[in-house]
């Protein structure tokens, strides 16, 4: 699917770099509102960000731009027609609330007060996410100043959402209320990166989640192990015979169909995966672990970011103390989370979980089992004519091949492309120094004008390229 990219245009980067400046002093500004969505001290920091993003969106031109309230948090949508009858509906989505900082949690500087360093900004967000919504208005600006067009060449809308830091809990039914203003033959989320500055990548999809909690009950009470260990039944050992028993000796889960009906990897897809620059080393480096293991027959990307997962996160139970408490305990904990990949159905492995820890208890262990809700995986096809409007748009942005890869992560793009029965694609230029959730999250400058200049090619492209109503 690579190929050579086409030459940039010159107009698209003299009019970003005529703008730069005033772009910048908008972010910060924007950067400036700590709109945490976690913390209930700082919802009317939310909806101050969800104003200025509307307020701004206007003076770049939208002439929509509307604050939808929730249950939670504030949304901004925006909508900008094309004029052109034929040109293809694109939803851009993003989000403007970010996760809590403060100084004593390792920041250098104020997380609120942006400062640019060495060709980076650093600040609450830069990254993750107001920077790469941000740069969506000055490329539709740059899109219109290179082409002499009053509109954009498709018909461009944006969904920006308030929550995603905090769960997205009502996000999915928002969508469902405003669908029939977010109808759109495509989705481009800008809330994901790239695979390294040198290295441009677009994420063909996301892996899924569904979690959970696991209690256990023995003994009304903590007994004496002598007078009754080996006569009644353990939690703590049951617990760990669970855990142990998730999966078999080729790390593959052993819930009854929990593979049943996934998308495989294809031989055209595995050789993309195996055209990035993956040292493992490096990466073990960074994961702070000392060797790799997963299920046989895969490599580390491919376990990552296409293979479905079961994770032990937590077991507990019994004497935590120093010394010796010789116990049977009255209880134990599992937390336990599932990665999914398209084809699964995260329902499903909780029916299937659900009877599968039943059969695996003896009488006398009590159990409760609660879910923490799911989130579906998303998988663009390769083929996809979006796609290749996209990898074609940042290949002549950064002036080299763009490969592919996925995310081994979860996020709302699944409920986009269930709810508006449309493809997901991403477009992202953050890289994995930039520290998102992380003290001194920063962007890289050069980096997020690569992500303007992508966004202004990228609209006449898929016009040019893709009509899905005559399709």
């Amino acid at each position: 699917m690579r190929t050579t990219p086409a030459a940039p245009d010159n107009a698209v980067r003299t009019y970003i770099e005529a703008q730069r400046s005033a772009f910048l002093s908008d972010l910060c500004d924007w950067l400036r509102i700590p709109s945490v969505s976690a913390d209930p001290g700082h919802a009317e920091d939310v909806h101050r960000s969800a104003r200025w993003l509307a307020d701004t969106l206007r003076e770049t031109g939208f002439p929509v731009a509307e604050i939808w309230e929730t249950a939670g948090a504030p949304a901004v949508f925006a909508e900008w027609p094309s004029g052109d009858p034929d040109a293809p509906t694109v939803l851009v989505y993003g989000h403007h609330d970010v996760q809590p900082a403060t100084l004593a949690d390792g920041w250098h500087t104020d997380p609120f007060e942006p400062v640019e360093r060495d060709g980076r900004l650093h600040a609450r967000g830069a990254a993750d996410d107001k920077g790469q919504v941000f740069f969506h208005t000055l490329g539709v600006r740059a899109h219109l100043a290179a082409t002499g067009r009053t509109a954009p060449a498709v018909n461009l809308k944006l969904l920006i959402e308030g929550e995603e830091e905090s769960g997205s809990p009502h996000f999915p039914a928002l969508l469902a209320q405003r669908a029939s203003r977010l109808g759109c033959d495509a989705v481009i989320v800008s809330d994901t990166g790239m695979w390294a500055p040198d290295t441009p990548t677009v994420c063909t999809g996301m892996r899924g989640l569904t979690d959970c909690q696991i209690d256990l009950y023995g003994p009304d009470q903590d007994i004496h192990s002598g007078s009754f260990g080996g006569a009644v039944p353990n939690p703590a050992t049951e617990a760990a015979r669970l855990a142990a028993a998730l999966h078999d000796d080729d790390r593959r889960v052993t819930l009854p169909g929990f593979y049943d009906g996934i998308v495989e990897l294809t031989d055209e897809e595995r050789a993309l995966f195996a055209e990035l620059p993956f040292d493992e080393g490096d990466w073990l480096h960074t994961a702070h672990s000392h060797a790799t293991l997963g299920e046989s027959g895969h490599t580390t990307l491919e376990r990552l970011w296409a293979r479905p997962t079961a994770e032990i996160n937590g077991i507990s139970g019994g004497y935590q103390g120093p010394g010796g408490k010789t116990i049977v305990p009255a209880k134990a904990q599992l937390k336990l989370s599932f990665r999914l990949v398209a084809g699964q159905d995260a329902e499903k492995i909780q029916h299937s979980l659900r009877d599968w820890v039943a059969e695996r208890l003896p009488a006398g262990i009590r159990h409760e089992i609660t879910f923490w809700g799911a989130t579906r995986p998303c998988l663009t096809p390769l083929g996809h004519p979006a796609l290749r409007s996209l990898t074609r748009a940042m290949g002549r942005a950064f002036g080299q091949p763009v490969r592919y890869t996925r995310e081994g992560g979860s996020g709302p793009a699944a409920d986009l492309q269930d709810v508006l029965d449309v493809p997901v694609l991403f477009l992202g230029i953050s890289v994995p120094s930039d520290g998102w959730h992380a003290p001194n999250e920063k962007v890289e400058l050069d980096l997020l004008l690569k992500g303007v200049e992508t966004s202004a090619y990228l609209w006449d492209d898929l016009a040019a390229h893709w009509h899905p109503r005559t399709a």
